[in-house]
This record gives structure tokens, sequence and C-alpha cells, in this order.
């Protein structure tokens, strides 16, 4: 019998009586090839050595050393091993529910008899087991017709069995800004540049002797033996895209994890293609990255900041920083809002900036326990701070776009407002320009109804790409923030100048204030002052501060509103 690449399966025979050993032998040798163990200890260094090859397990219960229970118990503790099935001998029929339990598919009775009826059920059982991996899966991807990402994974591993003893690449392909191809060109071009790509693949697959698939929405996967050149893969999938687009350039992106470990997952071996594809994302004049050391020890860390950040956020480790927003139009600077900024002071790698775990976050989704963490931290400052200073001071904080999606979110911020006593118009939403791409009703739907509670909605990084432009109109919004990468490059009369008092020109026309980030000398802020921005935030003013210095700024502006009125008392007193 054998599996979908034409390999003959592999039966682990487990048996220290030779004659009942010879019995099974010849109920199976036919179809499957054969190996044996005669007790525990050595069932288990041979399901190791074999565990990628074993289809099924005969296990007699009662054998030197360390019995079948104490065997199956120890596949099941093993991630990789609990999944080969396992049929139980035995004469202990007592046994039975107790092999069940501990993993055992089926069982069969000594003596042993009615050999056709015994090879039906071991054939069953493999069938059931490869059928949970393989015939769940639908096979093809309905537009590009590669293989789907699970049916990849699971032929992927039974390629391996065949060719174990050659080197292989796990390659992915990503395109960079895929989203704005379909939002300016129309989703039947974006359509167009998969199904071009995926033939590409397919066809560098069939050559190689590879596999080619569909990861997701614009990823795909390349599994081919080691010794292709990259740049010369990444030229043929690229060849003949920009004139599906009227020669607009498609920028793709690949990561290449060479000559790969074979201990490891399919997946796992996927995973660090996709650590190295991901690690140029956004970066136009790179297309091409291979896994290495370095990347190999930043995932390590990322592995350790994903476990460590339950505990962070438990043990209070996320310190929050504000950084000041001054109104400048009026007949001096005042503060008027600031932006909360969070740091990890973690116990053993120290402080760590947002731009190590953020991003981090976002990807695996955790990132909605930290900005919930951030949300009621913010909201009990300002609370004390309402208080303490008898001054009202409103905090933007960050709401992601994995936060979008989370059910009644609305409902969520607004009731850690209310458990710290302050307004909804205290805690200002930003949500960055990149969020409202991803899906533009959901957005909409959520931030009309987080108005309606009395939340201020800023948009984060206005600028940074096309689709606010088009959208801008449509989404309901009480504030723009021009991104500081706009901001950095302003002289007088220049173009990044010229495109700030564009930007500048539709905020008015929408009646909603701006805020300029990034403003660090005297220069950028008489240019934006000039052209009418409203509010600035930068190293001009303050970099972010702890709560304690930030304090010191409320002081000075609580000390600059009492001279204001004294000056307007005195002239009442003339």
């Amino acid at each position: 019998m054998v599996n979908q690449l034409g390999v003959r399966r592999k039966i682990l025979i487990v048996e220290d009586e030779p004659i009942n050993r010879k019995m099974l032998e010849n109920v199976v040798k036919d179809s499957y090839e054969v190996i044996f163990a005669t007790d525990g200890l050595k069932t288990i260094e041979t399901i190791r050595e074999y565990s990628d090859e074993i289809s099924l397990i005969l296990l007699d219960l009662m054998m030197p050393d360390m019995d079948g229970l104490e065997v199956l118990e120890f596949m099941r503790s093993d991630n990789v091993l609990k999944k080969i099935p396992v049929i139980v001998c035995t004469t202990e029929k007592d046994s039975e529910v107790k092999c069940f339990k501990l993993g055992a598919v089926d069982f069969i009775s000594k003596p042993f008899q009615h050999p056709t009826v015994m090879r039906a059920r071991i054939d069953r059982a493999i069938e059931l087991r490869e059928g949970r991996g393989l015939i769940r899966a639908t096979q093809n991807d309905a537009l590009t017709g590669l293989l789907t990402h699970d049916f990849f994974m699971e032929y992927s591993h039974f390629r391996d069995i065949h060719y174990k003893n050659s080197g292989m690449d796990a390659i992915v392909i990503n395109i960079n800004k895929f989203h704005l191809i379909n939002e300016l060109q129309g989703r039947r071009a974006g359509d167009d540049v998969l199904i071009k790509i995926a033939h590409s693949i397919k066809k560098i697959a069939k050559n190689k002797g590879g596999i080619a698939g569909r990861g997701g929405a614009d990823e795909f996967l390349l599994y081919i033996p080691s010794g292709s050149d990259p740049d010369s893969l990444l030229k043929e999938i690229g060849e003949g895209l920009e004139y599906i687009l009227n020669n607009s350039r498609v920028y793709l992106r690949m990561g290449v994890y060479r000559n790969v470990n074979m201990d490891l997952t399919v997946e796992h071996r996927f995973d660090k293609a996709r650590v190295a594809c991901n690690s140029i994302r956004g970066n136009y004049n790179i297309q091409l990255a291979v896994y290495d050391d370095d990347m190999h020890k930043k995932e390590a860390l990322d592995e350790r900041l994903i476990n460590d950040m339950q505990s962070g956020i438990r043990n209070r480790q996320f310190k929050i920083y504000y950084q000041p927003k001054y109104a400048i139009q009026g007949e001096r600077d005042s503060l008027y809002s600031a932006e909360a900024l969070v740091r990890w002071e973690h116990p053993e790698l120290g402080l760590l900036r947002p731009n190590q775990f953020i991003p981090l976050f976002e990807d695996n989704g955790l990132i909605h326990k930290l900005d919930h963490y951030v949300w009621d931290e913010v909201s009990k400052q300002v609370g004390e701070w309402m208080v303490k200073y008898d001054i009202k001071i409103p905090v933007s904080v960050n709401v992601s776009r994995v936060d979008i999606g989370a059910p009644n979110l609305d409902e969520e911020i607004f009731t850690v407002v209310q458990n710290n006593w302050i307004s909804p118009g205290m805690l200002n939403l930003e949500i960055t320009e990149s969020a409202y791409t991803e899906n533009s009703e959901q957005i909409i739907s959520v931030v009309n109804k987080l108005r309606e509670r009395g939340f201020a909605i800023e948009m984060d990084d206005f600028g940074t790409g096309y689709s606010s432009l088009n959208m801008i109109t449509s989404i309901p919004i009480d504030v723009l923030k021009l991104d500081m990468q706009f901001v950095k490059n302003i002289h007088e009369g220049n173009k990044d100048m010229k495109m700030v008092e564009l930007m500048l020109d539709i905020a008015r026309s929408l009646k909603v204030k701006v805020v300029a980030e990034g403003v660090e000398t005297q220069e950028q802020y008489d240019l934006l002052k000039n052209a009418g921005c409203d509010i600035i935030q930068g190293y001009y003013f303050s970099m972010p501060c702890v709560t304690e210095d930030f304090e010191k700024l409320i002081q000075n502006e609580n000390d600059e509103l009492s001279k204001e009125i004294n000056e307007v008392l005195d002239n009442l007193d003339c």
C-alpha cells in the first residue's frame, strides 16, 4: 500500500514473541514495509528514528524493560509522535479502555484470528490518519490552481519521506502593498497578478522537482531542491507582471530558508522563510532576504518576548511615556494634549522601545491585550491629573487594526473610561492610516460607534498611502496627524512643503484639526505655523516624558494660565 507520492508505507511491529511477530508480519508484508522492535526501550528508539516514516504501530502490551502502556504514555507526551496511529495487540481485554484513553486507535485480541479482518482494520486506521490531513484539506486554491496552504504542508511532509536525503529550500514570496493594486487598478487586475505569479511558480516547481502552493491572500510558497539561484527565481516570477497593470511595477519580495533543517516541522521551516520575507517588508530597494544567524537570533528574541508579555503586563513592566502636543495658533503656544507611548522595562533585557515589540504583537494578535492595558493606565492617569491640577489634558492612545476586529470594541473602551471616572472626550483614539485600507466598511462602522460614545478619532500617519486620499471624505474623523516623514524635509517652497500645504487644505475643507508629528527645528515650527497647522508634536517642545516630567509641563501650563487670569483681573481693576 502506497501513499499519495507512491511511497510504500511503513508499519512498526512491536512484539517480543517470535511466533506472534511472524503472524503479524504475514498479515501486512505484501502491502507494507515492516520494521520490528522486541521491547519497550527499543520501540522508543525506533519510533524516534523513523517518526516521519511510520504509518502505523502494532503494539504488544506485555514486554520487558518498558510495557506497551508506558510506550503509549511516552507517545502521548510528544506532539509529533502522538499523531502516529497505534493498534494494541494483547490478551489483556481489561486494558482496552485504558489504551484508548492513552491514544490507541484500535484493539486486536490475542490469539490472532481472522487475518483478513485484521488487515482491513489496519488499512482503515492508516486511511483515517492520513485523511485527517489530506482529505480534509481542499487540494487546490480556486483562483490560482495551486495547492492550498494546508494541503501544501501535508504534501511537503510526505515528499520529505521520499526525498529524505536531498537538501531542500523553503521559499516565501509576497507582494508589497498588494491592497493598493486592488484599490487603484481593481480586484480583477489584482487577481490577474496572483494568477500570473501562480503560473510562474508552478512552472518553477515542475522544472525543479518541487511543490508550489498559495499560503494566503498574496503569499506564495515554494519547496524545491537546494541549489537554485534565488535572484533568478525572483526575476522569473516577476517577468511580465508590469504589462498586467499598464506598466505599473509590482514589487515582489522573497524570503529563502536554504537547505532546511529536516528535524523541524514543515510549518516551522516556512516560518523561517517568512521571517526573512517580512524582514524586507516595505523596502522597495531590496527584494530578497535569506534566513541567517541574525534572523535566528531575532526569532529567538521574538519568541521570548511573546512568552514574557503576559507577565510583563501582570507585573506592570510596560511603562507609559507622554509626549506633549502644543496648540500654536494662539497668542502663545499652549499645552493642548499628549500622546501615550509605551516602553517595556524588561527585568533582564532592559528598556525596550516600541519598534522592538509592537510590530511583533500586532502580527500575532497579542497587541489587543497590551492596548487594553495602555487604555486603562492612561485613563487612570488622566483622572489623577484632573484631580491634582484641576486641568483637562486629553491623551491619545493607539487603536490597532487588530483592535478594530475585536467584538464590541466601543463598549470595551467606554467601560475602561467609565471605570476610571473620566469622560470619553479625555481619551482620543488614534487609528493608523494603513488600518483604514484593510476593511474600510468595518472601520467606518467601528469608528461611528466610537464617536457616538463621545471619543475623538485621530487618523495617524496620514499621507503614507494613497488610500487615505481616496477614502478621507467618507471616513468619520476628528483629527489628521501628518506623518513625520513629510515634516522632516520641509523647507520654504520645496515639494515636501507643498505636499504639507495640500494636506492642510484637505483638512480645512473637512473641518478637522491637524497635528504635525516629528517637529524638531525652529524652521519647521515657523513654516507649519504660517501654513495654518493647528497643533505640533515633537522634540521642538519635548521628547516623550515619564509621568513626573510631564507633570512639570502641566504645572507650567497652569502657571501660564494663572498669569493670564491675573492680568485680566488687573485690567478689570484698572
